[in-house]
């Protein structure tokens, strides 16, 4: 078969994988989540005890069936695409790699010292749940909103690291060993902690000074916690206008084009 030949074919199979605009590619769709669902629930099932002992070969031969499902879908994609790197190291591609992975591998370490191991590789079989992100109708434009923000993200997670070493380090002078902040680390935790509203309650300061300390962080907790999802809300209503479609570059994978674009923003490879 010559290259012209197949080239419409493997044009065919990128739009039914990887874009959603026909009635078979929504339909691919549809399988390969419920496909994930119900492996990610194999997995959960397996990992109860009881249900293990009673129908662990069930499990075992269903999660066979998965796996081979999975790769000859992870295969599919490879060759869809025409540069089949840009896939295999994308963050998906190697979400769907390491979906597959621990079966295979569990068949290297079949010995009883290695049990412990095998069940760790099977708990990253839960992984496959991260690829069902890539059928939510607005994971493309939080995805590009996430890309847009992450500088001002980067600034602010900077800021509140540095406000909480400060703090941390205030609180250890004033309260001490005495009330539990034995350390500058421990206080910093302790900061973290306040600051982030969640409050264990394993530290707390004893002294007047230390309680107005707290006071002052935990309001201000309150007031971070809205940094971040302004940010990413004013970069979400930036994008929206401009995904509106599942185009997909058959080259490079980039998924993020105008609702009228022909061309691939990155490679400017015809979509």
């Amino acid at each position: 078969m010559t290259k012209n030949q197949n080239e419409p074919f493997r044009e065919k199979i990128h739009r039914i994988i990887f874009e959603a605009d026909s009635k078979i590619g929504q339909l691919f769709d549809i399988i390969l989540i419920t496909a994930i669902a119900l492996s990610v629930i194999i997995v959960m099932l397996d990992s109860v005890e009881s249900l293990h002992d009673r129908y662990g070969d069930i499990f075992y031969y269903m999660e066979w069936f998965f796996t081979i499902l999975f790769t000859v879908e992870y295969l599919i994609r490879i060759y869809a695409v025409q540069k089949p790197s840009s896939y295999i190291f994308s963050f998906f591609g190697l979400i769907d790699l390491i979906a597959v992975l621990p079966t295979y591998l569990s068949i290297l370490f079949p010995g009883y010292h290695y049990l412990l191991v095998i069940r760790v590789l099977r708990v990253l079989r839960v992984f496959r749940i991260l690829k069902l992100i890539t059928f939510i109708g607005q994971a493309q434009m939080l995805k590009e909103a996430l890309r847009s923000s992450r500088h001002k993200i980067i600034v602010f997670l900077f800021t509140v690291l540095s406000s909480v070493i400060v703090l941390g380090s205030l609180m250890y002078i004033i309260e001490g060993a005495k009330s539990g902040f034995t350390s500058i680390p421990k206080s910093i935790y302790w900061a973290i902690v306040t600051l982030t509203t969640v409050g264990y309650g394993d530290i707390s300061p004893q002294t007047e000074l230390g309680q107005m300390l707290a006071a002052v962080i935990m309001i201000l907790g309150y007031g971070i916690i809205a940094v971040p999802t302004g940010i990413v809300t004013v970069e979400l209503s930036k994008v929206e206008h401009r995904i509106a479609n599942t185009k997909v570059c058959s080259s490079c994978s980039e998924d993020i084009h105008d609702n009228d674009a022909l061309f691939c923003k990155r490679c400017g490879n015809k979509l």
